[in-house]
């Protein structure tokens, strides 16, 4: 009777597909259509918008050529601040000659698994290195940072479990978390204050807690309040993951991150995650912490276990730039003095940047939209290239241009990039 009963809800439901039909007739299915997608009908809904006001997408511009603090783009040098070369290793020459030293003994890909191709020593001492570096026990590798991030938090977090994050981390995170079935509540940004009366309110109904923050958000340019969210964490239970992608050589008088910044043991933070496509000049992510964590991850983390290991010119070069960050940490201290001069000349000019607190990645807030890529258009046709986020990315009214600093660029050239860009704001 069950069985019937069911053949004659899955028949009615195939009519209203199919239309009425003579009995024994072959179902027909509606046709499926990428175009009717929503996010197909979203893209078009903007670029209509754009072509109304006659602006162009400013998104997947080619780059020709980069050469020191400039690209290349149709023909047109453009003093370059879309890029997180934060430390300037992207331009070094023994990065790039430790890549082509890496391919020679190697080739260019390890075409398989590390789990059943096989390792190379770079991948050790890299890991080694890092977590080194951090000081914590151990680390490992990743071809992505996305990746990292989806796979660790997808990995070791079940439908049994409680995650609670900062509402600006990254979408990395966020894939994660879906991926692990968890119950995930955001807390507004940086209000520590939410997160506690959150985990008073469901940490006991749960069993493992994480907590996700990053250290230096890419969006705001703020920093968190690490202390505080190890009492938090520590108080409650709780394991706490930081996302320090845009820390890693940026925060702390070393460029260790923002565990120096804050003057805490890195040892405190249960799960530390990291990319090596910012200040390390490569590309690739990794996760680092103590030894049980990088044995599960090992074994169980669907973005190692079944991914292509890290290639080795990516692992050599980054290798290269965490060696030299550790060789020269007045790159950081050039990047930090940037950062405040970036910050008092855009107050000078009245610029906006929020409450970014000047390491590494500066926004000047436009506002809404079509403002934000109306400013964009103008200061890249002033010779600037900053990098444009608008909504989703962050909050609708609050579309910015980011400038990502390095030790690299020089006073006039921060200068330059804030001039057009305040000439370019007093037009709109």
């Amino acid at each position: 009777m069950a069985t019937t009963s069911w053949n004659k809800r899955l028949a009615a439901t195939v009519g209203k597909w199919s239309g009425s039909r003579a009995e024994g007739e072959v179902a027909s299915y509606p046709g499926s259509k990428f175009s009717d997608l929503p996010a197909y009908k979203s893209l078009k809904n903007w670029e209509s918008v754009g072509n109304m006001f006659g602006v162009k997408s400013p998104f997947f511009r080619t780059i020709e050529e980069a050469h020191g603090n400039f690209t290349t783009i149709k023909g047109e040098e453009k003093l370059n601040f879309a890029w997180c070369d934060y430390l300037g290793l992207n331009q070094e020459p023994a990065v790039a000659q430790a890549m082509k030293d890496a391919i020679d003994r190697f080739g260019p890909c390890t075409s398989a698994s590390r789990m059943v191709a096989g390792e190379t020593p770079l991948h050790h001492e890299l890991e080694r290195e890092i977590s080194e570096f951090l000081g914590v026990d151990a680390a490992l590798l990743f071809v992505s940072g996305h990746a990292a991030n989806v796979s660790t938090i997808g990995s070791i977090m079940t439908e049994d479990d409680l995650i609670i994050h900062d509402e600006f981390v990254h979408n990395s995170a966020v894939i994660g978390m879906r991926l692990s079935r968890a119950t995930t509540i955001n807390f507004p940004h940086n209000n520590f204050d939410q997160l506690e009366a959150i985990l008073k309110r469901e940490r006991a109904k749960h069993r493992n807690c994480l907590v996700i923050i990053e250290g230096l958000y890419s969006t705001e340019g703020d920093v968190t309040d690490l202390p505080r969210a190890i009492e938090l964490k520590e108080r409650f239970g709780s394991w706490l993951m930081v996302d320090d992608a845009h820390g890693l050589g940026v925060l702390g008088k070393t460029g260790r991150g923002i565990a120096e910044h804050a003057g805490v043991d890195a040892r405190k933070i249960d799960i530390w995650m990291g990319t090596l496509s910012k200040t390390l000049a490569s590309c690739g992510g990794y996760i680092a912490g103590n030894s049980d964590l990088i044995s599960v991850l090992k074994h169980t983390a669907p973005g190692f276990v079944y991914s292509v290991g890290l290639l080795p010119a990516m692992t050599a070069a980054a290798l290269a730039g965490l060696r030299i960050i550790k060789a020269e940490p007045e790159r950081v201290a050039k990047l930090h003095s940037h950062g405040q001069l970036f910050l008092s000349l855009a107050k000078e000019r009245g610029l906006n940047t929020g409450i970014c607190r000047g390491y590494g990645m500066m926004p000047v807030i436009a506002g809404d939209v079509l403002k934000a890529v109306k400013l964009w258009h103008g200061v890249f046709a002033g010779g600037v290239n900053p990098s444009l986020i608008i909504y989703p990315g962050v909050p609708l009214k609050a579309g910015r241009l980011r400038f990502f600093l390095t030790s690299a660029h020089t006073e006039a050239q921060i200068k330059q990039a804030l001039d057009v860009t305040a000439a370019e704001m007093a037009k709109l």
